[in-house]
């Protein structure tokens, strides 16, 4: 790996001269597909100069050539730092053009959907041309965003308006696309923004033109009498040359806002100079897409219970008294959980959406919900059923930190078995989190309150007595769980607080 360059170019001229066009003045197209093995990584180019090189789990698109008038570069495009990722930001460059750059610089940090990022260099050279400037968003993954060349002389050598030529090429392509769509055949609109199902029957069934038929319905809804009454002023069918499924789509799916909705939207409703935009950033933007899906696409069932906090407070008071451990309530709650888990196999599963089943996970891998200042993240822990409070403890303070300056790496946040969402500190009574698939459950934690309740003294007498409740709400994937397994669980993390001595074994 100390020179990366060298090698690519040694292994091209032993192929042929001209493999990747260096130092001659056409630009070569031919297929190079290598393996590397000495470098643990894979080299291919399926149309021509474009290289996707995989190294350490990284995927980053590297452009080689040479052309009339410009010296042997490297262009460098959007890395994927992430298996979900297909856009970032670009939040700070670490280089500055016409610096030198060795085998692990790292060239600038990466905003990506999950955390800030670094991105390494994987070769030696000097930064060119930075071509995604600083504060740059939703650079797509493989957009060049760098060049790079091997002699220092040669940075003056490129010219400070290259970039026009890629963003050229990316505003040709939109236009080409925009072009396609425009020449589409063009539905006729419609002068309503709803339509009752007899209404669109009819429309069908008379093979009406929905553009001469007027809404009288509330809220601009097409009623059946407005078709029938249509029908009888004589209203022409639209031909024999559109079906009725089209007619309906038509309908459907281009309608005309009513007069009054327009004077409605006519108003703004706040004033310009009274309110200030605040843009979203690439985590919360895909959180939002992510939650979006999950309450779409996952039917949650939603199962509730509340444990008594005391014997957890009482044996924290003793751990920090005669022990000096520090652990919170929230470390104790991890650990519950994953002895419960542990105990009820059945709730530590993924849903497998290729297979359209669940998966049983081998390991309890718990997701710890953390507020940032650009999202939430879920860092792991990973194998909490085999650790001690004071591990957990310790290592939920390392990954909040982390979280909390965007430092996580992605293995610190990437496929987690069961998440954890507690608010009981800001603090919030009860609450329903969403699942984070291909999870299959979230437990959300609320904050202890005392409470009045009917106990049984050591005499066998009932009395009225305090005690501290905490309610707890699992959402879990209907899916795969009933009523009856979530219970189990419920049932088995109530036993651990009851006794949360067990917790210690």
């Amino acid at each position: 790996m100390a020179n990366f360059r060298s090698l690519l170019l040694g292994l091209s001229r032993a192929r042929s001269a001209s493999l990747f066009g260096i130092g001659s003045s056409k630009y070569s197209r031919s297929s190079l597909n290598y393996k590397l093995e000495s470098l643990n990584c894979a080299v291919s180019s399926p149309s021509g100069g474009s290289l996707y090189v995989l190294s350490k789990k990284l995927l980053v698109q590297v452009h080689l050539f040479s052309s009339a008038g410009l010296p042997s570069h490297m262009v460098l495009g959007m890395p994927a730092l992430s298996p979900t990722m297909n856009q970032g930001n670009i939040a700070r460059w670490r280089k500055n053009e016409g610096d030198k750059i060795e085998v692990g610089d790292v060239l600038c940090e990466i905003e990506t959907d999950k955390a800030t990022l670094e991105f390494e260099s994987l070769e030696e050279g000097f930064l060119a041309k930075i071509l995604a400037p600083e504060g740059s968003k939703d650079v797509l993954v493989g957009q060049p965003i760098a060049i790079t060349v091997e002699n220092p002389d040669d940075v003056k050598s490129i010219p400070a308006d290259i970039c026009k030529g890629f963003e050229a090429k990316g505003e040709e392509s939109t236009k080409e696309w925009t072009d396609t769509a425009e020449h589409k055949v063009s539905i006729p609109k419609a002068n309503f923004s709803r339509i009752s199902p007899s209404a669109k029957l009819l429309i069908a069934h008379h093979g009406l033109e929905p553009s001469s038929l007027w809404a009288s319905g509330p809220r601009g809804t097409l009623l059946k009498g407005d078709v029938l009454a249509a029908i009888k002023s004589g209203v022409q069918s639209t031909g024999a040359h559109k079906s009725d499924q089209e007619l309906v789509a038509a309908s459907t799916s281009t309608l005309k806002p009513t007069v009054h909705q327009l004077s409605q939207s006519a108003v703004p409703l706040h004033d310009t100079d009274t309110h200030e935009d605040f843009l979203n950033s690439q985590i919360r933007k895909v959180i939002a897409k992510r939650l979006l899906e999950s309450k779409q696409h996952i039917p949650h069932l939603y199962l509730s219970s509340d444990v008594i906090l005391d014997p957890l407070l009482a044996f924290r008071k003793e751990l920090k008294e005669q022990y000096n451990v520090k652990v919170s309530v929230n470390d104790i709650v991890i650990k519950a959980v994953a002895l419960a888990l542990r105990n009820v196999p059945e709730v530590n599963v993924c849903w497998n959406d290729e297979k359209g089943e669940p998966a049983l996970c081998d390991s309890i891998d718990i997701s710890v919900a953390v507020a940032t200042e650009k999202g939430l993240m879920t860092p792991i822990i990973r194998n909490a059923d085999q650790k001690s409070l004071s591990a957990i403890s310790l290592e939920v303070k390392e990954l909040a930190e982390k979280a909390r300056g965007g430092k996580l790496k992605p293995d610190q946040y990437q496929g987690g078995t069961f998440s954890i969402s507690n608010l009981g500190m800001f603090p919030v009574d009860h609450f329903c989190a969403i699942i984070n698939p291909p999870q299959a459950c979230i437990l959300a934690v609320g904050q202890g309150n005392k409470v009045v309740e009917p106990v049984i003294g050591i005499d066998g007498v009932e009395k009225p007595a305090v005690i501290t409740k905490m309610s707890l709400k699992l959402s879990a994937d209907h899916r795969i769980f009933d009523g009856q397994l979530g219970s189990k669980f419920l049932s088995a993390l109530a036993s651990n607080f009851s006794d949360i001595r067990r917790l210690l074994l």
